[in-house]
Protein backbone atom coordinates (compact mmCIF):
# COMPACT_ATOMS: atom_id res chain seq x y z
CA UNK A 1 0.00 0.00 0.00
CA UNK A 2 1.13 3.70 -0.90
CA UNK A 3 2.30 5.64 2.39
CA UNK A 4 1.25 9.00 3.56
CA UNK A 5 3.07 11.88 4.87
CA UNK A 6 1.90 10.33 8.18
CA UNK A 7 3.27 7.15 7.57
CA UNK A 8 6.71 8.24 5.92
CA UNK A 9 9.79 6.56 7.84
CA UNK A 10 7.79 4.15 9.37
CA UNK A 11 10.35 1.45 8.20
CA UNK A 12 13.64 3.04 9.16
CA UNK A 13 12.34 3.53 12.81
CA UNK A 14 14.98 1.68 15.14
CA UNK A 15 12.21 0.27 17.86
CA UNK A 16 14.44 -1.57 20.50
CA UNK A 17 11.58 -3.46 22.17
CA UNK A 18 9.65 -4.22 18.96
CA UNK A 19 13.16 -5.17 17.35
CA UNK A 20 13.37 -8.66 15.25
CA UNK A 21 15.60 -10.64 17.99
CA UNK A 22 17.51 -13.37 15.96
CA UNK A 23 20.89 -12.87 18.53
CA UNK A 24 21.48 -16.18 20.15
CA UNK A 25 20.00 -15.73 23.49
CA UNK A 26 23.71 -16.63 25.09
CA UNK A 27 24.58 -13.23 23.77
CA UNK A 28 25.09 -10.50 26.43
CA UNK A 29 22.92 -7.66 26.42
CA UNK A 30 22.92 -4.00 26.39
CA UNK A 31 19.90 -2.69 28.78
CA UNK A 32 18.97 1.29 28.72
CA UNK A 33 17.02 2.23 31.64
CA UNK A 34 14.10 4.63 31.91
CA UNK A 35 12.69 5.52 34.78
CA UNK A 36 8.78 6.17 35.21
CA UNK A 37 7.92 9.79 35.33
CA UNK A 38 6.78 11.23 38.24
CA UNK A 39 3.28 13.53 38.68
CA UNK A 40 5.36 15.90 41.11
CA UNK A 41 7.33 17.79 38.66
CA UNK A 42 10.11 18.59 41.37
CA UNK A 43 10.47 15.48 42.63
CA UNK A 44 12.31 13.66 39.88
CA UNK A 45 12.63 10.16 39.28
CA UNK A 46 16.28 8.86 40.11
CA UNK A 47 18.16 4.98 40.19
CA UNK A 48 18.30 5.55 44.15
CA UNK A 49 14.40 6.11 44.49
CA UNK A 50 13.74 2.90 42.68
CA UNK A 51 12.77 0.18 44.85
CA UNK A 52 15.69 -2.91 45.61
CA UNK A 53 14.62 -6.04 44.16
CA UNK A 54 12.54 -7.66 46.78
CA UNK A 55 14.40 -11.43 48.22
CA UNK A 56 13.24 -14.66 46.36
CA UNK A 57 10.21 -15.55 48.05
CA UNK A 58 9.96 -19.04 49.39
CA UNK A 59 8.09 -21.45 46.98
CA UNK A 60 4.70 -22.06 48.26
CA UNK A 61 1.18 -23.67 46.72
CA UNK A 62 -0.30 -20.77 44.69
CA UNK A 63 -3.27 -19.39 46.37
CA UNK A 64 -7.22 -19.64 45.13
CA UNK A 65 -8.68 -16.10 43.86
CA UNK A 66 -10.65 -15.54 47.10
CA UNK A 67 -14.59 -15.51 47.33
CA UNK A 68 -15.11 -11.85 47.40
CA UNK A 69 -13.39 -11.02 44.50
CA UNK A 70 -15.21 -13.85 42.37
CA UNK A 71 -18.33 -12.45 43.97
CA UNK A 72 -17.72 -8.64 43.34
CA UNK A 73 -16.48 -9.14 39.70
CA UNK A 74 -19.44 -11.75 38.68
CA UNK A 75 -22.04 -9.70 40.01
CA UNK A 76 -21.04 -6.69 38.76
CA UNK A 77 -22.81 -3.23 36.75
CA UNK A 78 -24.34 -5.25 34.57
CA UNK A 79 -26.34 -7.75 36.61
CA UNK A 80 -27.46 -5.01 39.09
CA UNK A 81 -28.71 -3.12 36.47
CA UNK A 82 -30.70 -6.24 35.26
CA UNK A 83 -31.60 -6.88 38.42
CA UNK A 84 -33.53 -4.20 39.04
CA UNK A 85 -34.95 -3.71 35.90
CA UNK A 86 -35.61 -6.70 36.38
CA UNK A 87 -37.46 -7.02 39.69
CA UNK A 88 -39.15 -3.38 39.44
CA UNK A 89 -41.08 -5.01 36.54
CA UNK A 90 -42.14 -8.20 37.81
CA UNK A 91 -43.39 -6.85 41.00
CA UNK A 92 -45.32 -4.24 38.20
CA UNK A 93 -46.30 -7.77 36.64
CA UNK A 94 -47.85 -8.77 40.26
CA UNK A 95 -49.73 -6.06 40.69
CA UNK A 96 -51.33 -6.38 37.74
CA UNK A 97 -52.55 -9.86 37.95
CA UNK A 98 -53.62 -9.15 41.63
CA UNK A 99 -55.70 -6.22 39.55
CA UNK A 100 -53.58 -3.35 41.81
CA UNK A 101 -52.67 -1.28 38.91
CA UNK A 102 -55.65 -0.47 36.12
CA UNK A 103 -53.33 0.85 33.77
CA UNK A 104 -51.44 -1.67 33.53
CA UNK A 105 -54.73 -3.77 32.32
CA UNK A 106 -55.72 -1.25 30.46
CA UNK A 107 -52.54 -0.35 28.86
CA UNK A 108 -49.80 -3.82 28.42
CA UNK A 109 -48.96 -2.50 25.27
CA UNK A 110 -47.65 0.64 26.20
CA UNK A 111 -45.78 -1.51 28.88
CA UNK A 112 -44.69 -3.95 26.41
CA UNK A 113 -43.43 -1.40 24.28
CA UNK A 114 -42.02 1.02 26.40
CA UNK A 115 -39.34 -1.68 27.82
CA UNK A 116 -38.52 -2.69 24.41
CA UNK A 117 -37.84 0.59 23.16
CA UNK A 118 -34.95 1.50 26.45
CA UNK A 119 -33.46 -2.19 25.38
CA UNK A 120 -32.65 -0.97 22.63
CA UNK A 121 -32.48 2.53 22.73
CA UNK A 122 -29.09 2.05 25.38
CA UNK A 123 -27.46 -0.27 22.14
CA UNK A 124 -28.16 2.45 20.00
CA UNK A 125 -25.05 3.86 18.39
CA UNK A 126 -26.25 7.61 18.45
CA UNK A 127 -27.59 7.41 21.88
CA UNK A 128 -24.37 5.54 23.50
CA UNK A 129 -22.53 8.73 21.25
CA UNK A 130 -24.23 10.84 23.34
CA UNK A 131 -24.47 9.99 26.84
CA UNK A 132 -20.06 9.46 26.45
CA UNK A 133 -20.07 12.77 25.32
CA UNK A 134 -22.07 14.20 27.90
CA UNK A 135 -20.26 12.32 30.74
CA UNK A 136 -16.49 13.23 29.02
CA UNK A 137 -17.49 16.91 28.77
CA UNK A 138 -19.18 17.60 32.13
CA UNK A 139 -17.27 15.62 34.26
CA UNK A 140 -13.76 14.99 33.35
CA UNK A 141 -11.05 15.03 36.15
CA UNK A 142 -12.48 17.60 38.63
CA UNK A 143 -14.94 15.24 40.10
CA UNK A 144 -14.12 12.71 42.83
CA UNK A 145 -12.66 9.64 41.46
CA UNK A 146 -14.69 6.88 43.05
CA UNK A 147 -17.63 9.16 41.02
CA UNK A 148 -15.87 9.07 37.16
CA UNK A 149 -15.21 5.26 38.05
CA UNK A 150 -18.72 4.79 38.73
CA UNK A 151 -19.65 6.94 35.07
CA UNK A 152 -17.30 4.62 32.84
CA UNK A 153 -18.65 1.62 34.88
CA UNK A 154 -22.50 2.70 34.34
CA UNK A 155 -21.82 2.98 30.30
CA UNK A 156 -19.95 -0.21 30.19
CA UNK A 157 -22.72 -1.96 31.69
CA UNK A 158 -25.62 -0.47 30.17
CA UNK A 159 -26.33 -4.17 28.95
CA UNK A 160 -27.89 -4.80 32.05
CA UNK A 161 -30.46 -2.42 31.48
CA UNK A 162 -30.90 -3.60 27.75
CA UNK A 163 -31.14 -7.55 29.29
CA UNK A 164 -33.53 -6.89 31.57
CA UNK A 165 -35.56 -4.50 30.00
CA UNK A 166 -35.41 -6.93 27.04
CA UNK A 167 -36.90 -9.85 29.40
CA UNK A 168 -39.25 -7.87 30.95
CA UNK A 169 -40.75 -6.84 28.02
CA UNK A 170 -41.04 -10.64 26.83
CA UNK A 171 -43.00 -11.46 30.23
CA UNK A 172 -45.54 -8.18 29.48
CA UNK A 173 -46.56 -9.54 26.35
CA UNK A 174 -47.48 -12.67 27.97
CA UNK A 175 -49.52 -11.08 30.28
CA UNK A 176 -50.91 -8.91 27.88
CA UNK A 177 -52.01 -12.09 25.31
CA UNK A 178 -53.16 -14.27 28.71
CA UNK A 179 -55.54 -10.98 29.31
CA UNK A 180 -56.87 -10.36 25.83
CA UNK A 181 -57.83 -14.42 25.22
CA UNK A 182 -59.97 -14.31 28.43
CA UNK A 183 -61.80 -11.36 26.74
CA UNK A 184 -61.73 -12.17 22.99
CA UNK A 185 -60.69 -15.54 21.12
CA UNK A 186 -59.84 -13.70 17.89
CA UNK A 187 -58.12 -10.76 19.40
CA UNK A 188 -55.33 -13.25 20.23
CA UNK A 189 -55.33 -15.01 16.63
CA UNK A 190 -55.41 -11.32 15.30
CA UNK A 191 -52.62 -9.83 17.53
CA UNK A 192 -50.63 -12.45 15.96
CA UNK A 193 -50.58 -10.20 12.82
CA UNK A 194 -50.86 -7.03 12.92
CA UNK A 195 -49.48 -6.39 16.50
CA UNK A 196 -48.92 -2.72 16.89
CA UNK A 197 -52.97 -1.56 15.03
CA UNK A 198 -54.96 -4.32 16.56
CA UNK A 199 -53.64 -4.07 19.96
CA UNK A 200 -54.56 -0.07 20.17
CA UNK A 201 -57.59 -0.56 18.27
CA UNK A 202 -59.03 -3.27 20.90
CA UNK A 203 -59.78 -1.48 24.57
CA UNK A 204 -60.14 -3.88 27.04
CA UNK A 205 -62.90 -1.96 29.19
CA UNK A 206 -65.60 -2.24 26.90
CA UNK A 207 -64.59 -5.71 24.68
CA UNK A 208 -64.53 -3.97 22.14
CA UNK A 209 -62.63 -3.84 18.48
CA UNK A 210 -63.65 -1.06 16.68
CA UNK A 211 -61.63 1.97 18.15
CA UNK A 212 -59.62 2.94 15.07
CA UNK A 213 -58.23 6.34 13.64
CA UNK A 214 -57.91 8.91 16.43
CA UNK A 215 -58.16 6.52 18.60
CA UNK A 216 -54.90 4.57 18.03
CA UNK A 217 -52.67 7.76 16.88
CA UNK A 218 -53.83 8.54 20.86
CA UNK A 219 -52.32 5.71 22.15
CA UNK A 220 -49.07 5.62 23.94
CA UNK A 221 -48.13 1.93 22.17
CA UNK A 222 -48.35 3.81 18.73
CA UNK A 223 -46.16 6.17 19.47
CA UNK A 224 -43.19 3.73 21.08
CA UNK A 225 -43.63 2.16 17.74
CA UNK A 226 -42.73 4.37 15.69
CA UNK A 227 -39.81 5.87 18.06
CA UNK A 228 -38.52 2.54 18.26
CA UNK A 229 -39.06 1.91 14.30
CA UNK A 230 -37.36 5.09 13.15
CA UNK A 231 -35.17 6.60 16.03
CA UNK A 232 -34.18 3.72 18.32
CA UNK A 233 -34.17 0.28 16.57
CA UNK A 234 -31.71 1.55 13.89
CA UNK A 235 -34.20 0.95 11.15
CA UNK A 236 -33.27 4.30 9.72
CA UNK A 237 -30.87 6.54 11.80
CA UNK A 238 -27.78 4.08 11.51
CA UNK A 239 -28.55 3.10 8.02
CA UNK A 240 -28.35 6.97 6.97
CA UNK A 241 -24.60 7.06 7.94
CA UNK A 242 -23.68 3.83 6.04
CA UNK A 243 -21.19 4.45 3.19
CA UNK A 244 -19.08 2.31 0.58
CA UNK A 245 -15.75 4.26 1.11
CA UNK A 246 -12.66 3.38 -0.26
CA UNK A 247 -10.12 0.78 2.13
CA UNK A 248 -6.51 -0.26 1.90
CA UNK A 249 -5.38 -2.56 3.25
CA UNK A 250 -1.35 -3.56 4.28
CA UNK A 251 -0.90 -7.49 5.14
CA UNK A 252 2.20 -7.90 7.40
CA UNK A 253 1.62 -11.59 8.20
CA UNK A 254 -0.84 -14.27 7.40
CA UNK A 255 -2.43 -13.30 11.26
CA UNK A 256 -3.35 -9.78 10.58
CA UNK A 257 -4.91 -6.98 7.91
CA UNK A 258 -4.40 -3.32 8.94
CA UNK A 259 -6.62 -1.10 7.45
CA UNK A 260 -6.36 2.19 6.63
CA UNK A 261 -9.29 4.91 5.84
CA UNK A 262 -9.82 8.41 5.05
CA UNK A 263 -9.89 10.93 8.27
CA UNK A 264 -8.20 10.89 11.57
CA UNK A 265 -10.59 9.99 15.07
CA UNK A 266 -10.91 10.84 18.48
CA UNK A 267 -9.63 8.13 20.95
CA UNK A 268 -11.70 5.27 22.31
CA UNK A 269 -14.11 4.32 19.26
CA UNK A 270 -15.30 1.71 17.51
CA UNK A 271 -16.15 1.04 13.63
CA UNK A 272 -18.42 -1.33 12.27
CA UNK A 273 -17.35 -2.96 8.92
CA UNK A 274 -19.28 -5.35 6.18
CA UNK A 275 -18.95 -6.55 2.69
CA UNK A 276 -22.19 -6.39 2.84
CA UNK A 277 -24.29 -3.16 3.21
CA UNK A 278 -26.99 -4.63 5.24
CA UNK A 279 -25.41 -8.04 7.12
CA UNK A 280 -22.42 -9.02 8.79
CA UNK A 281 -21.19 -5.61 10.61
CA UNK A 282 -17.92 -6.54 12.32
CA UNK A 283 -16.54 -3.76 15.39
CA UNK A 284 -13.13 -3.31 15.65
CA UNK A 285 -10.98 -0.66 17.57
CA UNK A 286 -10.01 2.33 15.62
CA UNK A 287 -6.56 3.48 15.83
CA UNK A 288 -5.92 7.47 14.80
CA UNK A 289 -3.05 10.30 15.36
CA UNK A 290 -6.30 12.62 16.23
CA UNK A 291 -9.25 14.50 14.57
CA UNK A 292 -6.39 16.29 12.23
CA UNK A 293 -5.19 13.64 10.87
CA UNK A 294 -5.36 12.05 7.36
CA UNK A 295 -6.41 8.54 7.66
CA UNK A 296 -7.64 6.55 10.30
CA UNK A 297 -6.16 2.60 10.81
CA UNK A 298 -8.32 -1.07 12.27
CA UNK A 299 -6.34 -4.03 13.26
CA UNK A 300 -7.85 -7.26 12.34
CA UNK A 301 -6.63 -10.65 13.29
CA UNK A 302 -7.59 -13.49 11.86
CA UNK A 303 -10.25 -14.97 13.63
CA UNK A 304 -13.01 -15.87 11.88
CA UNK A 305 -14.46 -16.23 7.96
CA UNK A 306 -14.81 -12.30 7.55
CA UNK A 307 -11.21 -11.93 8.83
CA UNK A 308 -9.94 -14.06 6.74
CA UNK A 309 -11.34 -12.78 3.83
CA UNK A 310 -9.84 -9.73 4.50
CA UNK A 311 -6.22 -11.41 4.59
CA UNK A 312 -6.86 -13.71 1.27
CA UNK A 313 -8.88 -11.54 -0.81
CA UNK A 314 -8.49 -8.03 0.53
CA UNK A 315 -11.27 -5.11 -1.07
CA UNK A 316 -10.95 -2.47 -2.66
CA UNK A 317 -13.59 -0.51 -1.03
CA UNK A 318 -16.02 -1.84 1.88
CA UNK A 319 -19.19 -1.05 3.70
CA UNK A 320 -18.65 0.81 7.11
CA UNK A 321 -20.63 3.14 9.36
CA UNK A 322 -19.09 6.96 9.28
CA UNK A 323 -20.52 7.52 12.93
CA UNK A 324 -18.64 5.52 14.59
CA UNK A 325 -19.58 4.45 18.26
CA UNK A 326 -17.74 5.21 21.66
CA UNK A 327 -16.16 2.46 23.77
CA UNK A 328 -15.23 2.02 26.75
CA UNK A 329 -11.58 3.73 26.38
CA UNK A 330 -13.64 7.10 25.55
CA UNK A 331 -13.84 7.62 28.61
CA UNK A 332 -10.48 7.55 29.26
CA UNK A 333 -10.63 11.74 29.38
CA UNK A 334 -11.61 11.77 32.24
CA UNK A 335 -8.76 10.24 34.48
CA UNK A 336 -5.94 12.35 35.17
CA UNK A 337 -3.68 9.50 34.75
CA UNK A 338 -4.22 5.77 33.75
CA UNK A 339 -2.65 2.56 32.47
CA UNK A 340 -3.95 0.65 28.65
CA UNK A 341 -2.71 -2.97 29.16
CA UNK A 342 -3.53 -5.38 26.23
CA UNK A 343 -2.75 -8.51 24.39
CA UNK A 344 -2.87 -9.46 20.33
CA UNK A 345 -4.52 -7.25 18.54
CA UNK A 346 -6.67 -5.78 21.74
CA UNK A 347 -3.83 -3.16 21.00
CA UNK A 348 -6.20 -1.88 18.11
CA UNK A 349 -8.85 -0.46 20.74
CA UNK A 350 -6.12 0.90 23.37
CA UNK A 351 -3.08 2.45 21.15
CA UNK A 352 -5.41 6.08 19.80
CA UNK A 353 -6.20 6.57 23.97
CA UNK A 354 -2.11 6.27 24.66
CA UNK A 355 -1.27 8.32 21.33
CA UNK A 356 -3.69 11.36 21.80
CA UNK A 357 -2.91 11.52 25.49
CA UNK A 358 0.52 11.85 27.39
CA UNK A 359 -0.86 10.59 30.61
CA UNK A 360 -2.02 7.41 29.48
CA UNK A 361 0.65 4.41 29.76
CA UNK A 362 0.26 1.48 27.29
CA UNK A 363 1.76 -2.73 28.03
CA UNK A 364 1.52 -4.52 25.00
CA UNK A 365 2.31 -8.27 25.31
CA UNK A 366 2.52 -10.40 22.02
CA UNK A 367 4.14 -12.38 19.82
CA UNK A 368 6.42 -11.27 17.27
CA UNK A 369 5.28 -8.05 17.39
CA UNK A 370 7.02 -5.85 14.81
CA UNK A 371 6.58 -8.75 12.14
CA UNK A 372 3.11 -9.53 12.81
CA UNK A 373 1.49 -6.12 12.72
CA UNK A 374 3.65 -4.49 10.68
CA UNK A 375 6.19 -1.19 10.72
CA UNK A 376 2.93 1.31 10.10
CA UNK A 377 1.64 0.09 13.91
CA UNK A 378 5.30 0.24 15.13
CA UNK A 379 6.08 3.11 13.27
CA UNK A 380 2.84 5.01 15.24
CA UNK A 381 3.86 3.89 18.39
CA UNK A 382 7.50 4.89 18.54
CA UNK A 383 6.54 8.13 16.75
CA UNK A 384 4.36 8.82 19.84
CA UNK A 385 4.82 6.91 22.63
CA UNK A 386 8.38 7.58 24.52
CA UNK A 387 10.37 4.71 25.93
CA UNK A 388 9.52 6.85 29.74
CA UNK A 389 6.32 5.24 28.72
CA UNK A 390 5.80 2.06 27.04
CA UNK A 391 6.27 -1.28 27.74
CA UNK A 392 6.15 -4.13 24.52
CA UNK A 393 6.62 -7.59 25.71
CA UNK A 394 7.23 -9.73 23.09
CA UNK A 395 6.34 -13.25 24.28
CA UNK A 396 8.18 -15.24 21.43
CA UNK A 397 11.68 -13.08 21.78
CA UNK A 398 10.92 -13.39 25.95
CA UNK A 399 10.66 -16.87 26.36
CA UNK A 400 6.72 -16.92 27.37
CA UNK A 401 4.45 -14.35 29.14
CA UNK A 402 5.40 -11.77 31.62
CA UNK A 403 4.58 -11.49 35.63
CA UNK A 404 1.71 -9.20 34.26
CA UNK A 405 0.53 -8.81 38.14
CA UNK A 406 3.77 -7.89 39.33
CA UNK A 407 4.70 -5.32 36.64
CA UNK A 408 1.14 -3.93 36.56
CA UNK A 409 1.17 -3.11 39.98
CA UNK A 410 4.77 -1.68 39.72
CA UNK A 411 4.03 0.64 36.75
CA UNK A 412 0.42 1.99 38.74
CA UNK A 413 2.06 3.14 41.80
CA UNK A 414 4.84 4.61 39.81
CA UNK A 415 2.70 6.08 36.80
CA UNK A 416 0.29 7.10 39.93
CA UNK A 417 -2.49 6.27 37.65
CA UNK A 418 -6.28 6.38 38.65
CA UNK A 419 -7.65 3.52 36.62
CA UNK A 420 -6.58 0.30 34.00
CA UNK A 421 -8.30 -0.52 30.98
CA UNK A 422 -7.73 -3.99 29.75
CA UNK A 423 -8.58 -5.57 26.24
CA UNK A 424 -7.26 -9.27 26.08
CA UNK A 425 -8.91 -12.29 25.32
CA UNK A 426 -11.34 -14.03 28.34
CA UNK A 427 -8.76 -15.66 30.05
CA UNK A 428 -6.70 -12.64 29.88
CA UNK A 429 -9.46 -10.51 31.32
CA UNK A 430 -10.33 -12.80 33.84
CA UNK A 431 -7.01 -13.27 35.24
CA UNK A 432 -5.95 -9.23 35.24
CA UNK A 433 -9.12 -8.16 36.78
CA UNK A 434 -9.44 -10.73 39.68
CA UNK A 435 -6.05 -9.79 40.56
CA UNK A 436 -6.53 -6.25 40.24
CA UNK A 437 -9.89 -6.44 42.31
CA UNK A 438 -7.32 -8.30 44.65
CA UNK A 439 -5.10 -5.29 44.65
CA UNK A 440 -7.44 -2.40 45.26
CA UNK A 441 -7.02 -1.77 41.79
CA UNK A 442 -9.58 0.40 39.63
CA UNK A 443 -10.30 -1.57 36.64
CA UNK A 444 -12.35 -2.16 33.52
CA UNK A 445 -12.02 -4.94 31.20
CA UNK A 446 -13.51 -6.49 28.16
CA UNK A 447 -17.16 -7.58 29.03
CA UNK A 448 -18.80 -11.06 27.68
CA UNK A 449 -22.61 -11.75 29.00
CA UNK A 450 -23.99 -14.26 31.15
CA UNK A 451 -21.83 -17.77 31.69
CA UNK A 452 -18.53 -19.01 31.54
CA UNK A 453 -17.11 -19.69 28.54
CA UNK A 454 -16.14 -23.02 27.20
CA UNK A 455 -12.07 -22.43 26.49
CA UNK A 456 -12.02 -20.84 30.32
CA UNK A 457 -13.07 -24.12 31.66
CA UNK A 458 -10.61 -26.09 28.88
CA UNK A 459 -7.74 -23.96 30.29
CA UNK A 460 -8.69 -24.51 34.30
CA UNK A 461 -6.19 -27.18 33.51
CA UNK A 462 -3.97 -24.97 35.06
CA UNK A 463 -5.07 -22.85 37.90
CA UNK A 464 -6.96 -19.36 37.18
CA UNK A 465 -5.69 -16.68 40.04
CA UNK A 466 -3.74 -13.13 39.64
CA UNK A 467 -0.61 -15.46 39.95
CA UNK A 468 -0.72 -17.46 36.95
CA UNK A 469 1.04 -14.95 34.78
CA UNK A 470 3.39 -14.55 37.39
CA UNK A 471 5.86 -17.56 35.86
CA UNK A 472 8.93 -15.98 34.22
CA UNK A 473 10.04 -18.73 31.59
CA UNK A 474 13.75 -20.53 32.27
CA UNK A 475 14.39 -19.01 28.96
CA UNK A 476 13.71 -15.59 30.11
CA UNK A 477 16.36 -16.11 32.98
CA UNK A 478 19.09 -17.30 30.82
CA UNK A 479 18.65 -14.59 28.82
CA UNK A 480 18.63 -12.20 32.07
CA UNK A 481 21.96 -13.80 32.79
CA UNK A 482 23.35 -12.24 30.06
CA UNK A 483 22.87 -9.17 30.40
CA UNK A 484 25.71 -6.43 30.61
CA UNK A 485 24.58 -2.90 32.40
CA UNK A 486 25.53 0.56 31.80
CA UNK A 487 28.30 1.63 34.78
CA UNK A 488 26.04 3.25 37.58
CA UNK A 489 22.69 2.53 36.56
CA UNK A 490 20.25 0.64 38.80
CA UNK A 491 18.62 -2.32 37.48
CA UNK A 492 15.40 -3.20 38.82
CA UNK A 493 13.06 -5.34 36.32
CA UNK A 494 9.76 -4.57 36.51
CA UNK A 495 10.38 -1.33 38.59
CA UNK A 496 12.26 0.29 35.73
CA UNK A 497 11.35 0.14 31.61
CA UNK A 498 14.16 -2.13 30.32
CA UNK A 499 14.95 -2.17 26.50
CA UNK A 500 16.91 -4.68 25.23
CA UNK A 501 19.69 -4.35 22.15
CA UNK A 502 20.67 -7.81 21.37
CA UNK A 503 24.44 -7.88 20.10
Amino acid sequence: MSASDAEKGTLDIHSPQLANFVKHEKNAVDIEVFDVQSLEKDVPVTPQDVAKPPPAPAKSAKKSTPLWVLWVLWYNAYRRFFTVVFVVNFVGIGFAIAGKWPYAARYPGALVLGNLNVAILVRNEIFGHCLYLFVNTFFAKWTPLWFRLACTSTLQHLGGIHSGCAISGVAWIVLMVVHQSKTKHIVFELNHRVYAILTNAYDTADGKFDHVGRYVVQQQAFWYTVGMSIFCSGIVLPWICTRHVEVEVELPSPKVAVLRFERGMQQGLLARISRSAVKEYHAFGIISEGTHEKHHYLICGVQGDFTKGLVNDPPKKIWTRELKFAGVSNTSTLYKRGIRICTGTGLGAALSTCIQSPYWYPIWIGSDQEKTFGPTISGLIHRHIGPERLLLWDSKVRGGRPPTMKILKEVYDQWQAEVVFITSNYVGNFEIQHGCKEAGIPAFGTLWDFGIRPHLKRSNKRRLNANSFASVSKKEESVAKGVRVHPGVNVNVPNTLVNMHFN
